[in-house]
């Protein structure tokens, strides 16, 4: 993976926590892969976009939220252990205090109109930006007509025929696996 990353050292861990912290403090609900790729890879430059979505990948595939993850996975590869301490604790540290202060606001005001209303537009504007996020990465990523059918298929067989995410996770990545393994044997080569 280190052939698309752009390895720095220089980085402060002040500089990750502040990154992260930023994007803990302004992102909300599954779009914060939205504000992960704007400061990680648009404005920090610390990583590209493969690289981005490689790390994506793992994250989403680990236990855990995947900001969370993905805040681990780029602190350690910037700065190591201390890197991936600071940027955790940036990315979990807003989230923390603002879920605190909105649960004891619900717990008094929940059943209101207005509070439920926020509630459904703050959910609309995650879709959104969950979707952006997808058509930017799609667009750098989905190459062959073979990746948009193995999204298909990842589709199909959590809307259609709800089977779990990890169960459509491990049969179209050994299916994609298998697709794009290394031909071997080919005619006419030489060994």
């Amino acid at each position: 993976m280190n052939d698309t990353l752009k390895i720095s050292r220089d980085i402060k861990l002040s500089q990750i926590f502040s990154a992260f912290l930023l994007i803990g403090a302004t992102s909300f609900g599954g779009g914060v892969a939205a504000y992960l790729r704007a400061s990680l890879v648009a404005r920090h430059r610390w990583l590209t976009d493969a690289a981005f979505v490689n790390f994506l990948a793992i994250s989403q595939t680990l236990p855990g939220l995947n900001a969370t993850n993905m805040a681990v996975l780029v602190g350690d590869h910037l700065r190591g252990a201390p890197g991936a301490v600071a940027a955790m604790a940036g990315i979990c540290l807003p989230g923390a205090l603002l879920m605190f202060a909105v649960g004891m606001i619900y717990g008094h005001h929940g059943d209101q109109p207005a509070v439920t209303a926020m509630l459904h537009g703050a959910s609309a504007a995650a879709v959104g930006l969950i979707f952006a996020t997808g058509v930017q990465l799609g667009q750098k990523t989905l190459e062959r007509l073979g990746d948009l059918v193995f999204v298909a298929l990842a589709i199909i067989g959590i809307n259609v025929f709800h089977l779990s995410v990890l169960y459509v996770l491990f049969g179209v990545g050994a299916l994609a696996i298998w697709w794009y393994r290394p031909k071997t044997g080919r005619k006419g080569s030489s060994q």
